[in-house]
């Protein structure tokens, strides 16, 4: 999807109580409104690290993961009820 802009804005997916550094995974939303709009991932601990998709791609994730489509991912896990 070409070059990560310098100017967006990271938003943390942590916990509202979490302190420290991480690591955490941090999401910034690109220019425009569609669903070819591109959205960039990347983890605290290697923030030169950036995933690249799009808002139709995301959205997508976003509504599995709120149907529990990937809670077997996190069976097992210690604190995840």
């Amino acid at each position: 999807m070409g070059e990560i802009p310098p100017n967006l804005t990271w938003e943390r997916a942590a916990p509202p109580d979490a302190t420290g550094p991480g690591p955490w995974i941090e999401i910034a939303f690109g220019e425009g409104e569609d669903g070819d709009a591109p959205v960039y991932i990347r983890e605290t601990s290697d923030p030169g690290n950036v995933v690249t998709t799009n808002r139709r791609k995301w959205d997508a994730f976003v509504l599995g993961v709120q149907a529990g489509e990937f809670d077997h991912f996190v069976e097992g896990v210690n604190g995840v009820q």
